[in-house]
């Protein structure tokens, strides 16, 4: 465990979760069920290419604000772009069958990693968190597949008021945490701008989880979150 830290926060999807079955597979099986004739290659693209138009949208803000209306149109828009051979009067129906179906626990996965990682942290002393870019849906989902998280741990941007990597969402976490300095929290993930360097810019210990060896550059990487045990 790295030394002196004792509270971990930690991202959630592609850190300690995964969509199962995938996005790709997910949103071209729902499009099939409204109408949608897309090949599901290219109901991938589509996702990839809304998603990140979403991001950048956030990102030119200059505020990174949200709420759940801003996570609901976030996610009307994607399926809206992605979709756009399903007929209109289909659109609301498609978009609401998407958001229940990622609501479900049943529609994700803990990385084998995650649950013998955290209940590993919590023998040792050390507070587990988790802090994501999501929505209330976030919550019931980590209960059900990391139960040992506290409830009152895991914090979703729609409900803090901002996303990663704004400096109040971080601030945020800590306030609920109970924490007074940044440094007090080692913040874990997968995705190098939200979860390493944001919050490194900010003050905050932070370790990137590289399970596919993207990021050589970085040097406070992991490839597995048992390689915190070996992380100094």
């Amino acid at each position: 465990m790295p030394a002196s830290q004792s509270v971990f926060l930690f991202d959630a999807v592609g850190t300690l979760i995964h969509p199962e079955p995938s996005v790709a597979v997910a949103y071209h099986a729902a499009g099939l069920r409204h109408g949608s004739c897309l090949a599901i290659d290219e109901v991938d693209r589509r996702f990839r290419r809304a998603f990140a138009a979403e991001e950048a949208l956030d990102a030119a803000s200059g505020s990174l604000r949200t709420d759940e209306a801003r996570e609901l149109r976030r996610w009307r828009s994607i399926v809206a772009a992605v979709f756009d051979d399903v007929p209109t009067a289909a659109h609301e129906e498609l978009f609401q069958d998407l958001w229940d179906h990622f609501a479900r626990p049943t529609s994700w996965r803990a990385f084998d990693d995650a649950a013998a990682t955290l209940e590993a942290l919590q023998r040792r002393g050390a507070t587990i968190a988790v802090g994501s870019n999501f929505d209330a849906r976030l919550a019931p989902i980590v209960a059900e597949l990391l139960p040992m998280v506290p409830p009152a741990n895991v914090f979703a941007s729609s409900t803090l008021g901002y996303r990663k990597p704004a400096p109040e969402f971080f601030a945020a976490c800590l306030a609920k945490l109970d924490l007074r300095e940044p440094g007090e929290l080692l913040i874990v993930g997968d995705d190098a701008d939200n979860d390493f360097f944001g919050p490194r810019k900010l003050g905050y210990p932070a370790l990137l989880l590289d399970r596919r060896d993207r990021h050589n550059e970085v040097t406070d990487r992991i490839s597995s979150l048992a390689d915190l045990f070996e992380s100094t």
